[in-house]
């Protein structure tokens, strides 16, 4: 028997991947998303979800408003299929960074210690309530996680603010 080493994806990669697989079941017109909830030993798929309408309705959006559509969002959905205790760290792989309202979701199901996500996502205000919350946040780029600090440190473009001077009334 020889000690070839495996070339192996990282859990990571795997549950990325299947994040992918699973938004492909998407009905949403404009953005296919998925999340998948995973132990913190990557032994075991706590939930999956994607972006649609609420079973039993139409396969689609309701609007055609970005941003309010009405499809129920992938973190939403998986955090509703969550049965797992809240005492259970968890994991949450997401094909795009999650909007405000569905970092408050993955909060609320209790003791997620780390969120993945592969795409950037229009509003970034969900960093802050996931740092404050305690919740690492990793991009996952070319099968690497990394940390969203140093990600965001390499990619924000640096904008110089206007300043308005404005007149003082004496």
């Amino acid at each position: 028997m020889t000690n070839k080493k495996l070339d192996r994806p990282s859990f990571e990669s795997v549950y990325m991947k299947f994040a992918e697989e699973i938004s492909k079941r998407s009905s949403c017109k404009r953005l296919k998303v998925g999340t998948v909830i995973t132990t913190t030993d990557f032994r075991k798929v706590l939930a999956v979800g994607y972006n649609g309408n609420a079973a039993g309705l139409a396969n689609g959006c309701d609007r055609d408003e970005v941003g309010n559509c009405g499809c129920l969002h992938s973190e939403e959905n998986a955090a509703i299929n969550c049965d797992s205790p809240r005492y259970v760290e968890k994991y949450v792989f997401v094909t795009h960074l999650p909007c405000s309202a569905c970092a408050k979701r993955l909060i609320n199901i209790g003791n997620v210690k780390k969120v993945f996500f592969l795409e950037d996502y229009r509003k970034r205000d969900s960093l802050a309530m996931l740092a404050t919350t305690g919740i690492e946040t990793f991009k996952i780029e070319d099968g690497a996680a990394i940390e969203v600090q140093e990600w965001l440190a390499n990619n924000l473009k640096i904008v110089p603010k206007l300043i308005k001077k404005e007149k003082v009334n004496k």
